[in-house]
C-alpha cells in the first residue's frame, strides 16, 4: 500500500505542479505584430456626369390613302412615337410636310397635301404638343420621293412628312438635309 500511496503522491505532485505553473510568456510585441497596413488611399471624388442631351428627334413619315387625309392606325402609332420623342426635346418644333401621288391636279393635290397636314397636326394637339411648335405646308405632288407610276411609288409620295426644326419655327435642324 505504500507503493501506492507514494504513487498517488507523486501524480498529485505532478498534476499539481503542471497546474502551479505560470504560463509561458509570450514573445514581445515587436517580434510578432506585423507592419500595419498602410491606410487605404481616398476613394477618388466622383467625376461629375456630364448630362447628355436628349436624342435627337428623328424626321418621320406617315402615309396615306389614294384621294384620303383620314389617319391609319399605323400613322398613328408613328405620331405617338414621334410626340415622345419631341417631348424630351422642348426647343424643337415641327414642319408637317402633306405630298400627293402624281395623279390630280396642281390645285387639287396642294389641298389634299394641306388636309393630310392638317390631321397629322390635329392629331398631335390632341396628344398634348404645343401648337406653337407645330407648322404645316402642303407639297402637293411638287416632291415626290420615289418617281414612277406603280402602285408602289403613287403609295410612297402619298404621305407626310414630319421635320424637327430648331427653336424657331421654319428654321432647319441638323436633322434636316439642308436641300431638298
Amino acid at each position: 500500500m505504500r507503493s501506492l500511496r507514494s504513487l498517488s503522491a507523486l501524480l498529485l505532485a505532478l498534476v499539481g505542479c503542471s497546474h502551479a505553473q505560470p504560463p509561458p510568456t509570450p514573445p514581445p510585441a515587436q517580434a510578432i505584430a506585423a507592419p500595419a497596413p498602410p491606410p487605404p488611399a481616398p476613394a477618388p471624388a466622383p467625376e461629375p456626369v456630364a448630362a447628355r442631351p436628349p436624342p435627337e428627334v428623328a424626321p418621320a413619315s406617315i402615309y396615306f390613302d389614294y384621294d384620303a387625309s383620314e389617319l391609319s392606325p399605323a400613322s398613328r402609332a408613328v405620331l405617338q412615337d414621334f410626340l415622345d420623342q419631341a417631348r424630351a426635346q422642348p426647343d424643337q418644333s415641327v414642319r408637317i410636310e402633306g405630298n400627293c401621288d402624281e395623279r390630280g391636279s396642281r390645285e387639287y393635290n396642294l389641298a389634299l397635301g394641306q388636309r393630310r397636314a392638317e390631321a397629322a397636326r390635329k392629331y398631335l394637339e390632341n396628344l398634348g404638343m404645343d401648337t406653337s411648335r407645330i407648322t404645316t405646308v402642303s407639297n402637293g405632288k411638287e416632291r415626290p420621293r420615289t418617281s414612277g407610276s406603280d402602285e408602289a411609288a403613287l403609295k410612297e409620295n402619298r404621305r407626310d412628312d414630319l421635320i424637327p426644326t430648331s427653336g424657331n419655327v421654319g428654321v432647319s435642324s441638323a436633322a434636316e438635309p439642308a436641300s431638298r
